[in-house]
């Protein structure tokens, strides 16, 4: 036990050490430019356009101006030939942190040493150990460094400030003074003077590295919140295009069925086929169920998380024909729909059909959702070349239950639409502050005419 105290000790202080050559000394004087403001800083914000790209560059300006407010104190402290130093060494290093902050704690470190020690031989009126610009300087560039390093580096510069005030204050001032009392009223004053300065020095780097650490937390959080939306919409279009690949499984899997049994009863439709035709058509069944073994294998892993627990697998998929049935739902849970229908009724391919259903389907559940209470017009349009819909739904007359999933169904809208080389149309409408989602599917004139 009493050799692992003194190694637990030295570890502690060589890892201090270890951070201390990292954050102060390494690279000390590295080329590190002040940033301007950013545009979505609030003063940026809020100042007129054209003096935008001034207001960025207001930090800059203060620690200008701040450095010659030091520098002019410092002549009018000092009356003599010493003016000229005391103002170089309290203007400078607030200068230089705007390129160079750890070295320029270091020039401003430098310069409270050469004062506190009194190897300037300054009087004591202008302020001991520190004068007053140079201690206004020195907090200052504290603050400027701590506010663009590490946390950890604002304790250690602070420490060593506090050091340097604790070498000062037990320097020998006999030279100074001649009396034992006017030692002790210097040695006073000075451990006075000190303790004001680390004191102020210390509640302002606390300060300074509190809001740091509360900005950067807030970054990250806004980061975070960022990636979480992402992830939620990347999620979210996963799923739906899995509800698309289990949809269209059905339609697919209809025709490849029917090509199999075509295939396998054409052989006896005619007397005497040849052998060659037998077995092309062999061969196109035995192809077509290989696609149907296929497509529910890699429908049974589609299916596997499946959260539509209630459907049923063996239920044929929608088409525009059950718009009649939906409306009539959609109406008992309490959306007026008002359905119109134009242009020649025609059958159209069964992805088109089924997509065209769930856009309105989907388009409905999300003025049930919000905008309850409103009323709801759907316009089908069998035009040339493809289909058109338009569903249009009012204001909300109630009021609206908070839903954290707005937008996704959109979002599955748009993937149907996309899959089918199609065009979607969604926002607000300026007239009412309804809602209208225009879509436009393609598809084929080959299809026969049925009637409406």
């Amino acid at each position: 036990m009493t050799q692992t105290i003194p190694r637990t000790e030295l570890r502690i202080a060589r890892s201090a050490l270890s951070g201390l050559r990292e954050d102060l000394i390494n690279d000390a004087f590295a080329l590190r430019p002040l940033p301007p403001l950013s545009p979505g800083h609030p003063l940026v914000r809020r100042a007129p356009e054209r003096a935008r790209r001034y207001v960025c560059r207001l930090p800059h300006a203060a620690l200008t101006a701040c450095a010659f407010y030091v520098m002019m104190q410092s002549v009018i402290l000092v009356p003599d030939d010493m003016s000229l130093v005391l103002a170089l060494l309290s203007g400078v290093p607030l200068l230089l942190t705007l390129f160079r902050p750890v070295g320029a704690w270091w020039l401003s470190f430098g310069a409270s040493a050469v004062t506190g020690l009194g190897l300037l031989g300054l009087d004591q009126t202008v302020g001991w150990p520190w004068p007053i610009p140079l201690a206004i300087s020195h907090v200052l560039v504290m603050v400027v460094t701590a506010a663009r390093t590490r946390p950890r580096a604002a304790a250690e510069i602070w420490l060593l400030t506090a050091l340097l005030a604790a070498v000062a204050a037990y320097v020998d001032t006999d030279s100074r003074y001649t009396s034992d009392s006017l030692q002790m009223l210097a040695d006073s004053q000075l451990t006075s003077d000190s303790f004001q300065v680390l004191f102020v020095s210390g509640l302002v780097l606390c300060a300074v590295v509190t809001a740091r650490n509360l900005h950067e937390s807030k970054r990250r959080i806004a980061v975070q919140e960022s990636v979480t939306v992402e992830e939620r919409s990347r999620r979210t279009t996963l799923e739906e295009r899995a509800t698309i690949a289990r949809e269209l499984h059905d339609v697919v899997a209809h025709h490849m069925s029917v090509i199999a049994i075509q295939a396998e009863a054409a052989p006896y439709r005619v007397e005497n086929p040849p052998e060659e035709l037998t077995r092309s058509f062999a061969t196109i069944r035995e192809n077509a169920v290989i696609a149907l073994t296929e497509l529910r294998r890699v429908l049974g892993v589609v299916r596997a998380d499946d959260i539509d627990t209630d459907a049923d697998p063996e239920a044929p998929q929608p088409t525009l024909a059950a718009l009649d049935g939906l409306f009539a739902g959609v109406r008992a849970a309490g959306l007026a729909v008002e359905h119109v229908t134009t242009g020649a009724v025609r059958t159209l391919p069964q992805g088109v059909e089924l997509s065209a259903y769930r856009i309105v389907q989907e388009a409905l559940s999300n003025a049930l959702r919000h905008a309850p209470g409103s009323t709801a017009r759907v316009e089908v349009s069998y035009v040339l070349g493809g289909l058109g819909l338009r569903i249009v739904n009012g204001p909300a007359t109630k009021a609206v239950p908070p839903s954290p999933g707005m937008g996704h169904g959109l979002l599955g809208m748009r993937e149907r639409v996309t899959m089918l080389d199609g065009e979607i149309r969604a926002g607000a409408r300026e007239e009412d502050g309804g809602y209208e989602v225009t879509v436009f599917i393609p598809a084929p004139d080959t299809a026969t005419e049925r009637e409406a």
